[in-house]
């Protein structure tokens, strides 16, 4: 039993508002593993306060580059010594298979790793070539006090997504977390504090969706930077447009794996084990829509069935479990409700189907699903379901192909299979999507990530995402 009683406000451990502590239970047998307080509103007013006074009078804006961009070194270097003890936390959290947590720890350190160089060449001041004017320079500035605002499914990502960048571009932060990643939060809360930031810097509170728009409708946040739903998102925009505030927005996503007639069935579907069903489905960046030729239409279904059919389900501690439970029991029944609403549009279940798997009825577990004879119009093909359950969709040619992955109102994420590299990136050119991977190729993180459409505005990772933290300023003398 972990227990965080107090809340990390300003840099230190104070008493909550509201001494009532939040239950936190496993997805996998519903037990409570953790108690943890939850911020109220009062909370935020105290962190808002004192992210405002750091930001205004503190030095950490106006601390050399080098000095922060040493401050997040230590803060990856502590990370690091703990990233055994952080994947347990998530998978006992969340449900996430040890195999994903685990594997995402290094990724982790990848992400850091991107930021502080792109952190080390980054325009600070610069020195603007005009022959109109003797002497100007432009000059890149903390915006100011960032509300960040992140998701459950893969919180110590999403968080280092945000904070890392705007502490390097001398932002001070308040970190707003899910109530179901108290535990893990916690332990990032600790490393923060061990990193030499000064007082006011950084707060991190978990919260509820209330106290969430509370935050972001504060009047000293200047930015909110947002990871989750499109339909939240899209309540974020209309705060920080209504009040003028910066924001970007990492959103949801209903991404297609677009298996080109020459390649390699099996080799495609081993990739889509992971490029389809990571962390249980629950990620934005799924390839959940299957386009398959025509002419190999039943060998693709044949392959994704004999794969999903293979994969072990059960408790995510389980070195050997592939897919775990859903978060909670609301998304357990969420996903559960779109597979029988796939078999209500007609959509022909390969395998799964609504039925919790034997022996898992205690915990928030579902039945991998796999459905064929998807026409792309289905709620089914448009929807984020954010759970494992793929659809397949035929198609005539490559131009169709191209139509139906584009058929979307999401664009954050894609896949093309192919034989011919080449051919494949001439493919990926004509999506619609911020990232496309060719053959299960991993995500850079020095490019940029994020979405087009109603996956969402800005960029995160590298150069990019650190630009997203900085003020442009013309000074002319």
């Amino acid at each position: 039993m972990i227990t965080y009683d107090r809340l990390f406000v300003a840099g230190s451990w104070v008493e909550p508002s509201s001494p009532e502590l939040l239950d936190i239970r496993s997805p996998h047998d519903r037990a409570v593993i953790g108690r943890a307080a939850q911020a109220r509103p009062a909370d935020v007013d105290r962190a808002v306060a004192a992210a405002r006074a750091a930001f205004d009078e503190g030095p950490w804006p106006r601390t050399a580059p080098a000095e922060r961009i040493a401050v997040i070194r230590r803060l990856n270097t502590l990370r690091e010594a703990r990233a055994d003890e952080i994947a347990g936390l998530i998978s006992a959290e969340n449900g996430s298979a040890a195999w994903f947590t685990r594997a995402g720890q290094p990724g982790l350190t990848r992400q850091a790793d991107a930021y502080l160089r792109a952190a080390e060449g980054f325009g600070w001041e610069e020195a603007l070539e005009s022959a109109a004017v003797p002497r100007a320079l432009v000059r890149r500035e903390p915006v100011g006090v960032v509300a960040a605002v992140i998701p459950w499914n893969s919180p110590f990502s999403a968080a280092m997504a945000k904070i890392i960048p705007a502490l390097l571009a001398g932002n001070t932060v308040v970190l707003k977390v899910s109530p179901e990643n108290s535990l893990s939060m916690g332990v990032l809360a600790e490393l923060l504090e061990r990193t030499g930031l000064p007082e006011g810097v950084i707060s991190v509170l978990p919260a509820d969706r209330e106290t969430s728009e509370y935050l972001v409708s504060h009047r000293d946040i200047d930015k909110i930077a947002f990871t989750g739903s499109t339909r939240a998102g899209r309540r974020i925009a209309a705060i920080a447009g209504e009040q003028l505030k910066r924001v970007s927005l990492e959103l949801g996503g209903k991404s297609a794996a677009v298996i080109l007639p020459d390649a390699d069935v099996d080799t495609a579907v081993r990739g889509l084990r992971f490029a389809s069903l990571l962390n249980n489905g629950e990620s934005c960046i799924a390839q959940t829509r299957v386009l398959a030729p025509r002419a190999r239409y039943e060998e693709v279904v044949a392959a994704l069935k004999d794969l999903v059919e293979s994969l072990q389900v059960g408790d995510p501690a389980d070195p050997g479990t592939f897919i775990g439970p859903m978060v909670r029991p609301d998304q357990q029944q969420r996903v559960r409700e779109y597979i029988e609403l796939g078999i209500m549009e007609g959509a022909r279940l390969v395998t799964g189907g609504p039925g919790i798997p034997p022996g898992l009825e205690g915990g928030n577990y579902v039945t991998p699903t796999v459905f064929a004879d998807v026409d792309n119009s289905m709620r089914i093909a448009q929807e984020e379901i954010f759970g494992p359950v793929l659809v397949i969709i035929g198609y005539d040619d490559e131009d169709d192909a191209v139509r139906i992955a584009n058929d979307s109102e999401y664009g954050l994420s894609a896949g093309v299979w192919s034989a011919d590299e080449d051919h494949a990136l001439e493919v990926a050119r004509r999506l619609r999507t911020g990232t496309v991977t060719v053959n299960g190729a991993a995500i850079s993180f020095d490019g940029p990530f994020g979405g087009y459409k109603a996956s969402g505005i800005g960029r995160e990772y590298g150069a990019a995402g650190l630009a997203q933290y900085v003020e442009l300023k013309t000074v002319t003398v």
